[in-house]
C-alpha cells in the first residue's frame, strides 16, 4: 500500500450477507491439537489491525482468518492492477480495478462469514490512525515498503498504547521478522527515522530489517532495485513465507505462549539458500555493526552505474535524461514499449550496447546503430557491433511475436557503415504468448566459469542446428582432442590480447572493478578469475608500464590465460562453430549473422545450457587475412599471424565463413553478469539528431 491521498476520511464498510451452513467449531476444528479448544475460542475474540492489503497484508488477513481470529481492522486505499498479479492474494482478473480492502474483506468473509471486519477504505493517516488502532490486540504491518509516513505513525501509536506490532518483510524468496513489544525498544529507537530523509529511511529499513542480507546473493538484476525510484522486485514465495511467520508470531502473542523476541532481536529465513539467521543489534541504527552496514550500503548505492549515453548520439548522461527518455518511450503503444524493453537485453561486445532508440510514432521505432571502431581494437571493421545489432533485431522480432505484433525491418541506405540505422514498423498479428525464446531473452547470459564436460545430446544439437535457419550451419568440437586444440588456440590468442598496447585502454575501461553486475561494462566478478588474479590484473591495468613490467618479469599473462582461457576451453561440453554458406562481407551480412547467432544462443538458454563467446581469434584472424593494421607491435603482429594460421586446424575447416565461435555446456547459472542500461537511457530525446561517431 502506498501513501494515502490527502483526503483520509475513515469509512466502515458494511458486512456482506452471512452465508448459511457455517459452523465456526467445525470450520477450525483442525487447528485443535496445536491450540486447545479454549485457545481457539480466545482467538475468535481477538482483534487484529492490518494496514495494507497488498503483497503481505492481504495474505496476512487470509492466514489469520483461517487461524480463526474473529475481528479485524484493515486499511488500504489502493486498487488492484496487473503489476500486483505476481504476489498479491486478491489480485485476479475479476478483481482488476477494484479496491484492495473491499476484495480482501469479501475473501475473509468467504472463509469466516461470522468474522467482524472493519474497513478503512482511505488508508492510514494522522486523522484516523487512532480509530484504526482502537481496541486492537495486535498490529501486523502490511504497508508498502516505501509508505514511510503511514508506517511511522502506526508504529508510534502502537508504542504509545502498548500494542504489540509485528513487521515481516518479503525479501527475495524469504522473510525477515521484527517484533516491537510494549515497554521494549520502539520502532523509532531501532530504525532512527526522525532525522532521515526518505532515501535514508529506505536504506535504514532495508539494512535494519535484514542485517544478515541472506537474500542478496541471488539477486540477478540489481537494476530492478532503486530506493530513489521506490522500486524493488518481489515474489509470491516471500509473501507466503511472511504470512506463515507473522501468523505464528500472532498466535504466540495473542495466546501468551511461546518465546517472542522483541527488537533489537530479529530473524531472517531464506528458502532459496536454506539459511536461517537470528540477529541482534543493540541500539538499533546506532549499533556499530549497523552503522558499518549502512555505510557499505550507501557506498554500494552511490557506485551503482548511472544511466549514461553516448554524447555523440545526443542523449543525456544524467538520471534526468533517462527519465526524459522514459517519457519519450511512453509515446509508443504499451506493447511496443514492452518489446523494446526486452529487446535491449541483446548481447554486445564488452556490453557496449551500440544502439539508441527513437520514438517515431506509436508503432514506429528507429534504431540508430553505431560501432566502436574509433576506440576498440576488436571492432576496427565494425563487424562486432553489426553482429550485436543483428542480435538486437532478432530480440525485437521474437519479443514482438510474444506481444501479438509483427515487425517490418528496413535498413536506411546511403548512411556510413559506421552508423547502420533501421526503421521498425509494428503491426498487430496473431499472438504467441508461449514463445519459449521470448522468455529466454533476459535469462541469456555469458558463463565464463567452467562448465560440465557432458556432451550435448543429439536432440539438443538438433534444436540448436535448426535454430540458425537457412544460410548457416553449426558444427561441434566436442572430443577431448578437439577441445584441446581450441584451448591451445585461445591460450595463444590471449597472449595477443594481453600484450597488445592497443588493447590496454579497452581492457582498462571495460571492467567494472568490484562489481557483480554492471549496466555498461563487464563486472569483475563475471570475469571467471579468482580474487587474487583479478587483484593483480586491477593493479597492473593502472598503467601500461605496469602491464609491461608484469608481463616481462612476473609472467603476468600466464595466470589470466590459464584461468580465463585454457581451463574453461577444456571444461565445456563443446565448442560451437557457426558458419555462413558464404563468407560475410557487408553490413547486412553481419547483421543477418548476428540474428542467427542470437537464435542459437537463445535456444541454448531454453535448453538450460550456457555459452561463452570466443570471438577474438576470429577477429584477429580476419585482420591478418585482410591485411588490416591493428597493432604497431611487431611481436604481437607475428603472434596474431600464428593464431590466424592455426584457425583452420583448430576449427577443422576454412575460417573465412565462420561467424561465431563459443564454448557451450551445462552448468550453474552465472552468479555475476552484465545487465543493461534502462530503456529510458537508450532513448534519443526530441531535438537531438544522431551524428556520425
Amino acid at each position: 500500500m502506498a501513501q494515502p491521498p490527502a483526503t483520509t476520511a475513515t469509512t466502515a464498510t458494511p458486512q456482506p450477507a452471512r452465508a448459511t451452513g457455517f459452523d465456526y467449531a467445525r470450520a477450525f476444528d483442525r487447528n485443535i491439537g496445536w491450540v486447545t479448544a479454549a485457545e481457539q475460542g480466545a482467538l475468535r475474540g481477538k482483534r487484529v489491525a492490518i494496514a495494507g492489503m497488498g503483497g503481505v497484508g492481504g495474505v496476512h488477513l487470509l492466514t489469520l482468518a483461517r487461524l480463526g481470529i474473529g475481528r479485524f481492522h484493515v486499511a488500504d486505499f489502493d486498487r488492484f492492477d496487473l503489476p500486483n498479479f505476481n504476489r498479491q492474494a486478491g489480485a485476479t482478473m475479476s478483481a482488476l480495478g477494484r479496491p484492495k480492502a473491499e476484495v480482501l474483506h469479501e475473501m475473509c468473509l468467504d472463509i469466516d462469514p461470522e468474522a467482524e471486519v472493519r474497513v478503512f477504505a482511505q488508508g492510514i493517516s494522522a486523522a484516523n490512525v487512532g480509530e484504526f488502532l482502537a481496541g486492537v490486540d495486535l498490529y501486523i504491518d502490511g504497508l508498502d515498503f516505501f509508505a514511510f509516513d503511514a508506517r511511522r505513525q502506526v508504529f508510534a501509536h502502537c508504542h504509545a498504547r502498548g500494542i504489540p506490532a509485528v513487521t515481516v518483510a518479503p525479501l527475495g524468496m524469504g522473510a525477515a521478522l521484527m517484533v516491537f513489544l510494549p515497554g521494549q525498544m520502539s520502532f523509532e529507537d531501532y530504525f532512527g527515522w526522525a532525522d532521515a530523509d526518505d532515501y535514508e529511511k529506505a536504506l535504514r529499513m532495508a539494512v535494519g530489517i535484514a542485517p544478515a542480507r541472506l537474500h542478496m546473493g541471488y539477486l540477478v538484476d540489481p537494476s530492478r532495485v532503486s530506493l530513489a525510484a521506490r522500486r524493488a522486485p518481489s515474489t509470491i514465495m516471500a509473501c507466503q513465507i511472511c504470512a506463515g511467520v507473522a501468523g505464528t508470531e500472532a498466535l504466540k502473542i495473542l495466546l501468551g505462549r511461546g518465546t517472542v523476541r522483541g527488537a533489537p532481536h530479529g530473524m531472517q529465513f531464506d528458502a532459496f539458500t536454506h539459511r536461517l539467521s537470528r540477529t541482534w543489534r543493540p541500539g538499533g541504527h546506532r549499533n556499530p555493526l549497523q552503522q558499518l552496514a549502512l555505510a557499505v550500503g550507501r557506498r554500494m548505492l552511490a557506485r551503482q552505474p548511472a544511466a549514461t549515453e553516448a554524447p555523440r548520439l545526443g542523449a543525456s548522461s544524467t538520471t534526468a535524461g533517462a527519465e526524459a527518455g522514459s517519457a519519450v518511450a511512453a509515446s509508443w503503444r504499451p506493447e511496443v514499449a514492452r518489446v523494446m524493453d526486452r529487446a535491449r537485453w541483446a548481447p554486445s561486445g564488452d556490453n557496449a550496447q551500440p544502439w539508441r532508440f527513437e520514438a517515431a510514432g506509436p508503432e514506429r521505432v528507429v534504431v540508430h546503430g553505431f560501432d566502436t571502431r574509433s576506440h576498440c581494437v576488436y571492432d576496427l571493421e565494425g563487424h562486432a557491433s553489426q553482429l550485436a545489432l543483428g542480435a538486437l533485431l532478432e530480440n525485437v522480432q521474437i519479443a514482438a511475436a510474444a506481444q501479438g505484433l509483427a515487425v517490418g525491418v528496413v535498413r536506411r541506405h546511403g548512411l556510413p557503415d559506421e552508423t547502420p540505422t533501421f526503421e521498425l514498423q509494428f503491426s498487430p498479428c496473431s499472438t504467441d504468448p508461449g514463445h519459449a525464446l521470448s522468455d529466454c531473452i533476459e535469462r541469456r547470459a555469458v558463463q565464463r566459469r567452467p562448465l560440465s564436460t557432458r556432451r550435448l545430446s543429439a536432440a539438443e544439437k538438433a534444436r540448436v542446428e535448426a535454430s540458425v535457419g537457412p544460410g548457416y550451419s553449426v558444427s561441434w568440437l566436442e572430443t577431448l582432442g578437439q577441445r584441446a586444440r581450441v584451448a591451445k588456440l585461445v591460450f595463444t590468442n590471449a597472449k595477443v590480447r594481453l600484450t597488445m598496447p592497443e588493447a590496454f585502454e579497452v581492457h582498462r575501461s571495460i571492467i567494472d572493478w568490484g562489481a557483480r553486475f554492471s549496466e555498461d561494462r563487464l563486472p569483475e566478478q563475471a570475469l571467471g578469475a579468482n580474487p587474487m588474479t583479478t587483484a593483480i590484473m586491477r593493479r597492473a591495468l593502472a598503467s601500461w608500464e605496469r602491464v609491461q613490467f608484469a608481463n616481462r618479469y612476473l609472467a603476468g599473462t600466464w595466470g589470466p590465460r590459464i584461468e580465463m582461457d585454457l581451463l574453461p576451453a577444456l571444461a565445456c561440453g563443446a565448442h560451437m562453430v557457426i558458419r555462413a554458406t558464404r563468407a560475410p562481407e557487408t553490413v547486412d551480412d553481419f547483421v543477418a549473422a548476428g540474428r542467427a547467432v542470437q537464435r542459437a544462443w537463445l535456444t541454448l538458454t531454453a535448453l538450460g545450457l550456457w555459452q561463452q563467446p570466443e570471438m577474438t581469434p576470429l577477429i584477429f584472424g580476419r585482420y591478418v587475412r585482410r591485411g588490416v593494421a591493428f597493432t604497431g607491435d611487431a611481436a604481437v603482429a607475428r603472434l596474431a599471424a600464428k593464431v590466424a594460421s592455426r584457425l583452420p586446424w583448430a576449427l577443422e575447416g576454412d575460417a573465412e565463413p565462420v561467424v561465431w565461435l563459443g564454448r557451450v555446456g551445462a552448468g550453474p547459472e552465472p552468479v555475476a553478469r552484465s545487465i543493461r542500461k534502462p530503456l529510458g537511457a537508450l532513448m534519443l530525446l526530441p531535438g537531438n539528431e544522431p551524428s556520425r561517431p
